[in-house]
């Protein structure tokens, strides 16, 4: 054999235990510097990588090289490259497992009739929080910055606001119940929170929100979020 080994190309992505190992073989090939790693070591992950042995090796060859060669990637692997493709891995999952669209920001509604769309037209499997507020009530901003927050951690809930003025029903929504907070999915309404601010500490902040939805469970788990690649000290689950 001349030259540097190529690296031969597996099918898709395989499931079970030895589709998992041979996933990992690959990914660990392909993630190693050519430039530092000898070449020796490169034409044993190359052979490690392909399930498919030379035709002039016999079973039992094959059996004890690979038995070898199973000791020696155990011994040099490397842990930063071995989390790296656990949180590939489950990134991909996530992304398959994902619906729906994302939102990341909080949405205003100019008027009853938007308000009414978002809540009758949004996708079935789609939680919808609205935010009724005014001008000069207390806890309004407060409340608004704390859904911007959480809207960019849960970016599969749509949150939304809308002047109590805007939504055609000023009479239901004055002063004295705001700020109110209103949970909605597939048409129904989940939660009516009406001067949600008393329920919450005088000075509050976006984790006290998410607690206290959290305690009527109305918000689905968070968003998977992969770490930084230099991380190498986060565990994943």
């Amino acid at each position: 054999m001349s030259g540097s080994p190529e690296i031969e190309e597996l099918p898709a992505t395989q499931t079970g235990p030895k589709g998992v190992i041979h996933d990992w073989r690959k990914f660990k090939l392909e993630s190693e510097d050519h430039e530092s790693v000898p070449s020796n070591k490169r034409e044993l992950l190359r052979q490690m990588s392909n399930p498919k042995s030379s035709k002039d090796d016999t079973q039992e060859k094959v059996l004890h090289k690979m038995s070898v060669q199973e000791y020696e990637m155990i011994q040099e692997e490397d842990e930063r490259c071995l989390h790296k493709f656990r949180r590939q891995c489950m990134q991909e999952m996530h992304e398959h497992l994902s619906f729906g669209p994302k939102f990341d920001v909080v949405y205003e509604l100019d008027s009853g009739e938007a308000f009414l769309d978002v809540i009758e037209k949004e996708h079935h499997l789609t939680l919808v929080v609205v935010h009724i507020y005014d001008d000069g009530i207390r806890g309004c901003d407060a409340l608004n910055n704390c859904l911007t927050c959480l809207a960019a951690e849960y970016s599969t809930v749509k949150f939304c606001r809308i002047r109590a003025s805007a939504t055609g029903a000023g009479e239901r929504f004055s002063d004295d119940v705001l700020p109110a907070l209103l949970v909605y999915k597939a048409g129904e309404l989940l939660g009516n929170f009406m001067s949600i601010t008393k329920h919450l500490n005088e000075e509050f902040f976006a984790l006290d929100v998410e607690n206290f939805l959290n305690e009527y469970g109305l918000l689905p788990k968070k968003e998977f979020a992969a770490g930084p690649e230099g991380d190498e000290n986060a565990d994943v689950e």
